[in-house]
């Protein structure tokens, strides 16, 4: 099992009512849900850890994970509120308006977190929870404590609007790049945390690989031993909402599929194997962009 823990929330996505009103229209989403979903949808076996709620929007959130076969034993449930992402889309490229004091994931702490078995091979996190507490600390303890274990992958997927101490924040994603065995970085992410996107600088904190994806123009995979780009599909994008999210997912499924979900394996991955996994994730991102939502691809649409 690949198990991503991290937010879970509904994504407010801006509509036009029968009327011609601007509205906006409830999308179960959140980064880390995301990935859970696109990973199932493309074949493995993916399991979710997050702070899910007994009210209406938990149950969306529920049925939406439940509907692309997402194993649901890790969850920590309460009676707190779901929390809730105003989007608005300029040029079908998306910003986020957070509502999410004292939500189900935001309350999360490290007594909450269940004790993971043999059988997760792989630990995904990563997300704006990262920023806030208490679930920011208990997200970074868990990846701490999982990465001797298993594999291990980090996603900031940086949203600065929900940023409030920078010093803080950029520590903790310090921490937890220097521990994960792969780190993904979008290139916008990398130039708001480090003032470059220098992937040699960010293998020096001590992951094994890092992907940095640039939008259309494709990821690359980089490596002690040298980096591999691939290009992205050229297609018409109805927003990229869920995109990054979906590439991760790629990753990981392909490195799954080829039996190198092993933290021997990720430290020693050939040219290869770094070109399919990337080749996997551009394609599976580029069908989420050409449909609205975060709407992940299901391997028979590959």
């Amino acid at each position: 099992m690949i198990l991503s823990c991290g937010e879970a929330l509904i994504d407010m996505l801006p509509r036009t009512s029968t009327a011609g009103e601007a509205c906006f229209a409830p999308y179960a989403g959140g980064a880390v849900m995301n990935t859970a979903i696109a990973l199932a949808r493309l074949g493995a076996e993916s399991g979710f850890l997050t702070g899910l709620s007994s009210d209406l929007m938990g149950d969306v959130l529920k049925a939406t994970l439940v509907a692309s076969n997402v194993n649901l034993d890790y969850c920590v449930r309460s009676d707190r509120p779901t929390t809730l992402a105003f989007v608005k889309l300029t040029d079908g490229h998306a910003s986020y308006f957070f509502y999410d004091e004292n939500t189900a994931g935001r309350m999360m702490t490290l007594a909450d977190m269940p004790r993971l078995p043999a059988k997760v091979k792989a630990y995904f996190t990563g997300g704006i929870w990262l920023a806030v507490e208490p679930c920011g600390t208990a997200l970074e303890q868990m990846l701490l404590q999982e990465a001797g274990s298993r594999v291990t992958m980090v996603d900031p997927n940086v949203r600065p609007s929900f940023v409030k101490d920078r010093a803080a924040y950029t520590g903790r994603i310090d921490r937890m790049l220097a521990a994960a065995d792969i780190v993904k970085l979008s290139d916008e992410d990398a130039v708001w945390l480090y003032g470059a996107c220098d992937p040699a600088a960010i293998l020096a904190k001590g992951a094994k690989v890092v992907l940095i994806t640039e939008g259309a123009r494709g990821a690359s995979a980089h490596t002690a031993r040298g980096s591999v780009h691939v290009d992205a599909p050229q297609i018409a994008v109805a927003d990229t909402v869920g995109a990054g999210d979906t590439f991760n997912a790629g990753v990981l499924a392909a490195l799954d599929r080829a039996g190198l979900l092993s933290k021997s394996a990720v430290a020693s991955l050939s040219d290869a194997a770094l070109r399919d996994a990337l080749s996997l994730g551009v394609r599976a991102a580029a069908v989420t962009c050409s449909r609205p939502g975060a709407n992940p691809p299901w391997a028979h649409e590959l």
